[in-house]
């Protein structure tokens, strides 16, 4: 996207910024707005080009905070928005361009002007900038309206109620990210906001009743992906002399207005990667998400949570509790299309997330569709190439699966669903195989990537409770998946003989010095030894619930039936070795009466033949392998940071310096 430095590095010299900055008070009925506001280019849609307009016109934001409390020059340009907006959607159904146009340039204004506000004052200063207005020399100030809750209302309205058109994209756009820098006060706090000044004018008072409508809308706007309309759409046609992009006005506004810059300019190629996405769909998801993690008040639940934990198929016709008015109904064939086609990204990620943890008729409906493998492919890829992901988008795919896990019908089902040709699992060639192997196979490979890399407990034990959610489920397992099942187990217990080797030297060695103090190797052993109990539960539950099923889990058993030898007798794992025992012994013995040399295929047979043989009674019954998700207390310490580094991370529409921000360090994006 190109920029014309020397256009952009005019602006703060700029005569009419000069003037809307300046001591001189501008009444809101003044000629001048018009002309402000008459300005044209392309808005910004990434954070590289709103970092040079904001270099540009910091001067001049700086000049206004300064002056702004004796002329009251942001509330009255907040008045004329406001003004504009009350007809805005008669403007739409008209097609009258020009009024749309001005009202989209006022919003930009103050969106960019809001946003340096906001980073550089308390709440409580920003609301006193909100209710100066000119007072002339012995007069007082009269009892003024709350123009910052009438502008919150004004923008969900414009949400909520102007049809989505070529020309009112951008002011729909502009709206969305408008309440996003309101937001963002909490991007310079180290601590959660839970008493905030923005936050009480959303949850209280005349914004609450939209509550249900604005969180219908934007999940609507996040499951079309409305692309963003050519450049220049929601404006007049650009002059034929291609001397710039200013127009001329049909209403006698005079040309020259602004000195001609352009950002990505009208009528200018977009990229190709642009053309794919849209702004609006990006931005509307990454407000849904700041909105349904605000903090309760201490007298209200949060609303916007509310109403994304009740919201119901269009298809469901039984009533709405009276317990909860924010509900509402919405195409869920509509919303899992969209979810499965968007898991590139973590936002997308972390709203199924919440949607399947906090909204049981989300899950309920998920959980019977029959194509499910076009949510998990996408959910496993992202753990399949962990090494690319941030951790937290990690994490979130791993508690989605372990949240679906839950259920018994998806365990068995996800293994009736044969896939062909897996292209991006580059470690063998699978050619055909059930979708609850592949998971298994990923889940393994994120497990052995852990031990190797991060090292995290809370990782391996949600990878581990996801698997001994399906284990009792097991069906057919692929050949391979039963192998790596095996070779996780065969690596934990190298780590374990490693471990103890380590802990019988170093306490050999302290005997002859009492200096240095020892390592902990007795935590890491009971660790390693909480993982290999784990494992031999998961293995153990697969035998005794669907041995029959699994003939090749038993062939890989067999294969590697020394790995299992040094367990027997440990008092950590005696009890859970019975039946890893008996089978073996079972299986060997038949496979020593048929004789040597036996080829893969005779083996798998005789296995199938002895699986019906093995009396049931004989394999002790352990209880049943289940894990819930349990969110953690205080789960906005991690929610409202993740939130709002996906917000200062995302590259349309919005810039914040990076010295500027509190409430996490740069890396933890």
């Amino acid at each position: 996207m190109g920029a014309n430095s020397s256009s952009i590095s005019e602006l703060p010299e700029n005569e009419y910024l000069k003037k809307l900055s300046g001591a001189e008070p501008i009444s809101e009925n003044d000629p001048f707005w018009n002309q402000l506001l008459s300005f044209s280019f392309t808005t910004p849609t990434n954070s590289a080009d709103l970092k040079l307009l904001e270099e540009a016109t910091i001067s001049v934001c700086k000049s206004l905070v300064e002056k702004n409390p004796r002329t009251g020059n942001l509330g009255s340009l907040i008045k004329v928005f406001l003004s504009r907006t009350k007809e805005l959607k008669i403007s739409a159904e008209c097609q009258n361009h020009l009024f749309i146009w001005q009202a989209h340039n006022a919003l930009f204004i103050i969106c960019c002007l809001l946003k340096v506000f906001i980073s550089r004052m308390s709440e409580e200063e920003l609301q006193l900038h909100f209710t100066y207005e000119e007072k002339s020399p012995g007069s007082y100030g009269t009892e003024c309206e709350d123009l910052i809750e009438e502008l919150l209302c004004c923008l969900i309205q414009l949400i909520v109620e102007i049809p989505l058109l070529d020309i009112t994209y951008s002011i729909s756009l502009e709206a969305v990210t408008t309440l996003i820098v309101f937001l963002s006060c909490q991007l310079f706090h180290k601590e959660i906001l839970r008493e905030s000044i923005i936050h009480k004018y959303l949850m209280h008072g005349r914004c609450v009743p939209y509550t249900s409508r604005l969180v219908k809308t934007l999940l609507y706007n996040f499951i079309r992906q409305e692309r963003s309309p050519p450049p220049g759409t929601h404006v007049f046609q650009q002059q034929t002399d291609g001397g710039g992009l200013l127009y001329g006005i049909a209403s006698g506004v005079a040309t020259g207005l602004w000195t001609v810059f352009t950002l990505g300019g009208v009528g200018s190629k977009s990229s190709p990667q642009l053309e794919q996405c849209s702004p609006l769909a990006n931005q509307s998801l990454l407000l849904l998400l700041v909105l349904a993690n605000l903090t309760d008040a201490p007298d209200t639940p949060n609303p916007y949570r509310q109403a994304i934990m009740s919201f119901k198929n269009t298809q469901d016709n039984t009533a709405f509790s009276s317990s909860n008015p924010h509900a509402f109904q919405i195409n869920f064939n509509s919303l899992y299309t969209a979810l499965c086609e968007q898991q590139k990204s973590d936002q997308a990620t972390l709203l199924l997330y919440m949607l399947l943890h906090q909204n049981g008729n989300v899950r309920t409906y998920v959980l019977a569709r029959t194509d499910i493998e076009n949510l998990v492919l996408p959910i496993l890829e992202i753990l399949y190439h962990v090494e690319e992901r941030n951790s937290h988008h990690v994490y979130m795919a791993l508690i989605i699966l372990l949240i679906l896990t839950e259920d018994d019908g998806f365990n068995r089902s996800i293994h009736e669903v044969i896939l062909k040709n897996i292209t991006w699992y580059a470690e063998r060639v699978l050619t055909e195989i059930s979708l609850g192997s592949l998971l298994i196979l990923v889940v393994i490979r994120t497990i052995q990537y852990n031990m190797t890399r991060t090292r995290d407990k809370y990782l391996h034990t949600n990878c581990l409770a996801a698997l001994a959610n399906m284990s009792a489920q097991f069906r057919s397992l692929h050949q391979y998946a039963a192998q790596r099942i095996i070779s996780l187990f065969s690596l934990l217990s190298k780590k374990h003989n490693k471990v103890l080797e380590q802990a019988t030297q170093s306490l050999r060695g302290s005997l002859g010095s009492n200096d240095s103090p020892l390592p902990d190797y007795a935590q890491d052993l009971n660790v390693i030894e909480e993982v290999i109990r784990m494992m031999l539960e998961i293995i153990n539950s697969c035998l005794t619930n669907s041995l029959h099923h699994n003939p090749n889990l038993v062939y890989a058993l067999l294969y590697k039936r020394d790995l299992f030898e040094q367990f027997r007798t440990h008092p950590s794992f005696q009890d859970i070795m019975q039946n890893i025992d008996l089978v073996i012994s079972f299986f060997s013995s038949r496979l020593e009466q048929a004789g040597a040399e036996l080829s893969v295929e005779r083996v798998l047979e005789i296995i199938k033949q002895g699986a019906v043989a093995l009396p049931k009674d004989r394999l002790r019954k352990f209880p049943e392998l289940k894990f819930k998700y349990v969110e953690e207390e205080q789960p906005e310490e991690f929610f409202i940071p993740y939130v709002w580094s996906l917000v200062y991370n995302s590259a349309v529409a919005l810039y914040w310096n990076p010295h500027d921000i509190q409430l996490f360090t740069m890396d933890s994006g």
